[in-house]
């Protein structure tokens, strides 16, 4: 079938902010005393911040206010929005098929954050949708938010593309049926192959 949808995850596809996250990560575990690594970190690429805060104080038995977590986590953030910076090499994408198909952006960030980071880097016009983790109940790997930002743009799943830099973003486009390509060694960074 023809592709007649583009799909991008945001973080670490779209804009570089990972590396921003993990500061911001940083910093909200340090306050609330609990720990990740940055290998850990990243593999959980594409979970909300509330579901790690979550798992991660489980696992360490430490007793938190986990609204309080993702405030701060979601404020450290933003006080280091400044620094986000486009990925090139998917905008190009972008740029190419503007006003020839339809495209959503799928992110497990909040909409809140994401569309202030949409903003600063002034990409929202390319994108006829946003489908963001308050969205949909089933998180990545699961495929729904990659099934909704189809059906939010009209397209039938198996006629879209989706693009992500994870592992548990790749599981979901190809739960969903969907054409997946892989960023990361388009950016040049190693992909494990289990």
């Amino acid at each position: 079938m023809a592709i007649q949808g583009l799909i991008f995850d945001f973080d670490g596809t779209l804009a570089d902010t990972m590396p921003l996250h993990w500061k911001a990560w940083g910093r909200v575990m340090e306050k609330h005393g609990i720990t990740i690594t940055e290998e850990r970190f990243y593999s959980l690429g594409g979970v909300p911040a509330r579901d790690i805060i979550r798992m991660l104080a489980d696992e360490q038995g430490a007793e938190i206010d986990h609204a309080s977590a993702i405030r701060d986590k979601g404020q450290f953030y933003l006080d280091i929005l400044h620094e986000a910076e486009l990925i090139e090499i998917t905008m190009k994408v972008v740029r190419e098929h503007h006003g020839t198909l339809p495209m959503a952006i799928a992110t497990g960030g909040s909409r809140r954050i994401v569309t202030q980071v949409i903003e600063k880097l002034g990409i929202g016009q390319y994108f006829d949708a946003l489908v963001t983790n308050e969205d949909i109940e089933n998180q990545k790997p699961a495929p729904d938010i990659f099934l909704e930002a189809a059906r939010r743009i009209g397209v039938a799943p198996e006629n879209c593309r989706a693009y992500e830099d994870t592992d548990l973003g790749m599981q979901a486009i190809r739960a969903a049926g969907m054409e997946a390509i892989d960023v990361r060694p388009l950016r040049g960074m190693t992909v494990d192959v289990a």
